[in-house]
């Protein structure tokens, strides 16, 4: 391949097509995180849940954690979101309101031993869950 002083749009051509061989490049090229994604690219949204679940821990942890499987606001799709903190899902109630964000896993996937699980709640019916769970504030009745 040519390296004299010409053939920088030749290098440049190449590199463009050699891109797409790259799974990487053709997901962030497409936009496929953003068009697969619930909550349509926006870090938080809210939903009603609709049941509370126990989720097995994957091998070689054990414990059923808690969560609830929500159905979003904005677009009707349904997800599991989990509830962090000791005694956490005591405070939510079905037909509540909550607020969910990604859990933090690598490319929006799932995080540690929670199979299939990408969500987590953060409030309830507009209080923090973690003011709920140490106990500094009260969750409204509605």
């Amino acid at each position: 391949m040519g390296r004299g002083i010409h053939a920088a749009r030749k290098v440049k051509k190449r590199r463009e097509k050699f891109r797409w061989a790259s799974p990487d490049y053709v997901r962030r090229a497409f936009k496929y995180s953003k068009k697969r994604d619930p909550l349509e690219g926006s870090h938080m949204s809210r939903a009603i849940v609709l049941e509370k679940v126990g989720i097995e821990a994957k091998q070689p942890n054990s414990g059923i954690r808690k969560c609830v499987r929500v159905q979003l606001i904005k677009n009707g799709k349904q997800v599991t979101s989990f509830c962090p903190g000791d005694g956490a899902i005591k405070f939510i109630d079905e037909h509540d309101e909550v607020l969910i964000e990604g859990i933090g896993g690598s490319k929006g996937r799932s995080y540690g031993d929670l199979a299939g699980v990408r969500y987590k709640v953060i409030a309830v019916n507009d209080i923090s869950l973690r003011e709920l769970v140490k106990g500094r504030k009260e969750k409204i009745l509605r």
